[in-house]
């Protein structure tokens, strides 16, 4: 949950690994199921030319899906839980209130609000 040099490196290294292997199951799995619906055989080989300028469009339609695919992974297996820790960590162990007179955030142990000096009644008064 803290930013840290050693786990920004290792996240790195992680995900260019992940990145060959997605790479990997678009080119080798992906593309020949859709190649089989859509009638393509191969994305890879698909380009134009005009003017002697050769387009490579297959080429870009499997980064495209690769693309997709890492970020649906990345969304739904780490973004959506942390998320959901993160929501349910803060409703469970709150660390400040809100102020009733001023509506500012001040910390939970406060007897007296720092931006409007107004007193506070606790739970124990």
């Amino acid at each position: 949950m803290r930013g840290n040099v050693v786990d920004l490196a290792v996240a790195v290294v992680i995900g260019t690994a992940f990145t060959a292997v997605v790479k990997a199951l678009v080119a080798d799995i992906i593309t020949p199921i859709i190649a089989a619906i859509f009638g393509a055989h191969n994305f890879a080989a698909l380009k134009f030319t005009i003017n002697g300028s050769t387009f490579a469009y297959g080429d870009f339609i499997n980064n495209v899906i690769t693309f997709l695919s890492i970020a649906a992974v990345v969304f739904f297996l780490i973004v959506a839980p942390v998320n959901a820790l993160m929501s349910r960590r803060a409703k469970e162990d709150p660390d400040t209130k809100e102020c009733p007179e001023c509506t500012s955030a001040i910390p939970v142990r406060a007897k007296r609000c720092p931006l409007c000096t107004s007193e506070l009644v606790t739970a124990t008064d």
